[in-house]
């Protein structure tokens, strides 16, 4: 067997008909700088290879819906085995999705609970028994005389199907009618069933009136009906239309409530058995939010306070100021008043209306005047009422904006139903263990004690869930709870997760790539990483790791450096070796910074900042126990504290979200706090962040910074445009007039092939140039707009240097490190870490005012550390200008350069929330409980 994998004349992107070679079984890592072509051959090239060719020895039918990939860009690759990739981007985004379902111990809790619960009565509580005959017929019996009853069997529960053997067989034995899904039937007549739908079907035993002499026939009946389908009888109240479920196997006598056999989807909250009927499993409703409604209560009614769609418009003669006007006149109250100091019955009517009670409104309009009496149904009843009337998608958006996720008022958030909530193990209920975090979990799995009866069946299962939840610990998730929604994981957590689940299945021979699975890791957390990388290698497994992080490269068998440079400028191998030989290759910056040759150096002094203060009181948004902490304004300000100790509730859902609304006026409701202080000092707050400058083709980095704008404009001012009369619209490929028409722009066509991927394929008519033949005719320097966003930063510079508009947006581009970025690069095909220093560049180039904040959540994410060093640079810059900056980050590179460190933990989770040490890096790194001060110390020697 090859013991080598080698790949051969790799092309792909940026990649220079390089060759790899790279030992089978080990654990190699790909650096390089950021955009150098690591992910082009890991992903694009190694990947794509492996995966094309398992697809392909599939079926043409199978291939139909995997749909195929494309052959990359490469001679051959040899030795390669099947290919699993544990990247960032598959984070699920469904919000049934949770940390239990996607790691599958939901799957084995909800086998747990449905084989060795104990259910309990959802009304009081008493622990459920069995039902005889003789009690379903008492309580039969205790119904009111005369009441109509029909006595139902059922046979099928929840099912797909057609069910005609069910009807055919139901007609044979004698009966005469069912009901299908609510619906009665005579058996004589034909029952069509969608077959791809779920269907409850009830045979009709018996239809009897209550009075005395029917008990022997009532009884008959009850145990024909309950042998049919299986100890289940439903008693249906003819004249309520209501349903009575009796059961042989569970049911509580002094509430009257029976529950079926225990089955696992009746703790699935993605199963209409097991799922709140209100909220169907989602744990949360789309509610009116009075927050959002009257975002700032200083304000008075006059002023503006209520900013709810349809009730703002207080200025002029409206609907809703003759409301107002006939509110203050009943309950003596005044529209210049602020909110604040309004009563409480007050704000409570203008939200919620005068409970029936009638207004006199008098209006004087063109049409003429009059007085109308009428109540008023309040603001929240309102939205809600024109949310669920409206057809208009665009009506329900701005509705939306008063409206938030709020808990389920049945369930509290639980996603499950009563009944299902109410049967316990270890005298706990799913929810509950599903809310404590990994580590308690399995403590608690560790102690449970069940009778010698249930332990033979739980044992397995138990073994399984012991062995899936101490993987998530093995991966520095301990912190985190089942019940988390998988939407609110970060990149680096889902990829934690799914290299779990992965080591879980303990497969060999397989080749792992991973994207970088240190992102959001601290230091203390990365060491627990290694040894389970080292886990999965030593199993038998090959792993390539796209990875910047320093101990990882350290840990490694094999090193590949890409570069030297990025884009362009790279593609090729510069070293491959142990990471004792890579430092010692000249050339090579992953060798300089790895050997100390290169670092990134400590400021010589810290800035004290403008004197000035933000503070937070009271943060207690998920684990934050109830800190104040402060920012100084004016500084670097570093968040740290290991993961889930909670720096991003405290920055992105209080800081950022209250001042977001309080600044930019956005609609964001902030997590829980007492009051943020200093806000006055502050005009606005931008969330830099990782996210896409744009989620299609269209947009790129010269439309996002405003720069084709301005190409626009120059473009239209030649001489040869004013003579064919083309404005700056002419120059823009998403209107008509100057683009092409038979691409509309895209410069590309989709191909639909059936099994085979879509293909895109240059348009015949522009050649992919995205414009018509009249507009590439105008030249500004000899070049076309085509051809100007076909040049990289670096081109452009030169191009320009007497625009000054146009030189000083690239000059800032150029100092992020995007000198490599084409100007018309599509932004789907830039990395995260690419799209925020667009977003940087664009902040750079606009004019400082000295008191913005900007946030920015782990900005050296896919960062080499020479990136890192370009990227300190650019945030010292905004901070040289009287800005704050305040940086969620790991990187010890990052934090030892800030001039302010709020240090949270100490642990995460349950352990953590807490401010451990706040101060310049040298103060942290004498606090003996910081975990962050620990490393940092090493850093600063």
């Amino acid at each position: 067997m090859l013991d080598h994998i080698f790949v051969k004349g790799a092309r792909e992107n940026n990649l220079k008909n390089i060759d790899v070679e790279l030992p089978r079984d080990k654990l190699v890592v790909l650096t390089g700088v950021s955009g150098s072509g690591k992910s082009s051959l890991a992903f694009e090239t190694i990947y794509a290879e492996g995966q094309r060719r398992y697809v392909e020895s599939l079926s043409s039918y199978a291939r139909m819906f995997l749909g195929q990939m494309e052959k990359p860009d490469v001679d051959y690759i040899d030795g390669l085995s099947p290919a699993i990739s544990i990247d960032q981007k598959t984070t699920s985004k469904n919000p049934r999705s949770t940390v239990g379902t996607v790691t599958e111990i939901y799957d084995y809790l909800r086998l747990l609970w449905a084989r060795v619960g104990t259910p309990h009565c959802p009304k009081c509580g008493k622990e459920i028994q069995q039902q005889t005959i003789d009690q379903i017929i008492d309580q039969v019996l205790a119904l009111p005389e005369a009441t109509r009853i029909q006595i139902l069997a059922p046979v099928i529960r929840g099912k797909k199907g057609e069910h005609q053997k069910i009807f055919e067989d139901a007609r044979k034995s004698g009966y005469v009618r069912v009901r299908a899904d609510g619906s009665l039937y005579d058996l004589t007549e034909e029952i069509k069933l969608d077959k791809n739908k779920k269907h409850n079907i009830e045979v009709v035993v018996d239809r009897l009136v209550i009075k005395e002499d029917i008990a022997q026939r009532l009884t008959d009946s009850v145990e024909v009906a309950s042998g049919l389908a299986g100890g289940i009888v439903v008693i249906n109240i003819v004249g309520e239309d209501r349903d009575i479920l009796f059961s042989q196997n569970y049911a509580c006598e002094d509430c009257g409530i029976s529950i079926e056999e225990l089955t696992p989807r009746m703790f699935s909250f993605n199963n209409p058995f097991g799922a709140c009927p209100t909220c169907t499993g989602l744990g949360a409703q789309l509610k009116v939010d009075p927050e959002l409604i009257i975002p700032n209560k200083e304000l008075s009614i006059l002023e503006g306070a209520i900013v709810a769609s349809g009730w703002n418009n207080i200025k002029g003669d409206s609907i809703s100021r003759m409301y107002f006007e006939a509110l203050a006149q009943k309950y003596k109250f005044k529209l210049n008043t602020p909110v604040k100091d309004l009563s409480a019955e007050v704000v409570d009517i203008l939200l919620y209306g005068t409970k029936g009670e009638k207004l006199k409104l008098t209006y004087d309009r063109e049409r003429g005047q009059g007085t109308l009496y009428q109540a008023f149904e309040g603001i929240c009843n309102n939205i809600e009422r024109r949310y669920r009337e409206t057809q208009s998608d665009a009506m329900r958006r701005e509705l939306e904006d008063c409206m938030s996720e709020r808990p389920c008022p049945d369930c509290g958030g639980k996603r499950l139903r009563r009944e299902s909530l109410a049967v316990t193990v270890g005298d706990i209920n799913i929810d509950h263990f599903c809310h404590m975090s990994v580590t308690d979990a399995l403590a608690f799995v560790e102690k449970l004690e069940l009778s010698p009866q249930k332990m033979l069946i739980a044992e397995r299962i138990l073994k399984e869930i012991k062995a899936r939840l101490g993987f998530l610990q093995s991966v520095g998730l301990q912190y985190l709870t089942l019940s988390r929604a998988a939407a609110t994981l970060s990149g680096g957590e889902s990829q934690r997760i799914r290299l779990a689940t992965q080591i879980g299945s303990s497969l060999m021979g397989v080749l792992y790539i991973l994207d970088e699975p240190s992102i959001g890791l601290h230091q203390r957390d990365n060491d627990m990483l290694l040894e389970t990388m080292k886990h999965l290698r030593d199993l038998g497994n090959t792993l390539l790791v796209v990875e910047h992080d320093e101990d990882t490269m350290r840990c490694a068998d094999y090193i590949v450096d890409i570069g030297p440079g990025a884009g362009v400028h790279g593609g090729y191998v510069i070293a491959a070796g142990t990471a004792e030989e890579i430092m010692n290759t000249p050339g090579s910056i992953t060798g300089d910074y790895l050997s100390g040759r290169k670092k990134i150096p400590v400021p010589t002094q810290r800035r004290k900042g403008s004197g000035k203060l933000l503070t937070i009181k009271g943060a207690a948004e998920n684990n934050l126990r109830h800190i104040d902490v402060e920012f100084p304004l004016g500084t670097f300000t570093c968040v740290t504290g290991v993961s889930g100790s909670g720096k991003s509730s405290l920055v992105n859902e209080i800081l950022y979200k209250k001042l977001a609304a309080d600044l930019n006026r956005a609609k964001t409701r902030a997590g829980r706090h007492d009051a943020i202080l200093g806000e006055e000092h502050l005009d606005k707050i931008i969330d830099i962040d990782q996210s896409p400058i744009g989620r299609t083709p269209r947009s790129n980095p010269a439309t996002y910074t405003g720069l084709f704008n301005d190409i626009r404009d120059l473009f239209a001012s030649t001489q040869d445009a004013k003579t064919r009369g083309y404005n700056s619209g002419r120059f823009s490929f998403n209107v008509r007039g100057g683009r092409c028409e038979a691409c509309q722009g895209d410069g590309l066509l989709k191909i639909e092939m059936h099994f085979l991927p879509d293909i895109y394929v240059p348009c015949e008519v522009c050649k992919g140039r995205r414009y018509n033949r009249e507009t590439l005719e105008v030249r500004y320097k000899g070049k076309n707009i085509y051809e100007v966003l076909e040049m990289t930063v670096e081109e452009a510079l030169p191009f320009f240097e007497n625009l000054p508009r146009i030189y000083n947006k690239l000059q800032t581009l150029f100092e992020v490190g995007l000198s490599y970025v084409k100007l018309g690069q599509p932004s789907t095909t830039l990395s995260g870490g690419e799209a925020q220093r667009v977003k940087l560049a664009t902040e750079l180039s606009k004019r400082s005012t000295g008191q913005t904040i900007y946030i920015l959540d782990e900005p050296t994410t896919g960062l080499h550390s020479a990136d890192v060093h370009k990227l300190i640079e650019v945030l010292q810059k905004l901070v040289d200008t009287g800005n704050t900056v305040v940086v969620i980050e790991h990187n010890l590179d990052v934090i030892k350069t800030a001039d302010h460190i709020i240090d949270l933990g100490p642990e995460g989770g349950d352990g953590g929330g807490y401010v451990v040490c706040t101060g310049t890096p040298e103060e942290v790194a004498q606090c003996a409980d910081s975990y962050t001060g620990k490393y940092l110390k090493r850093m600063l020697e």
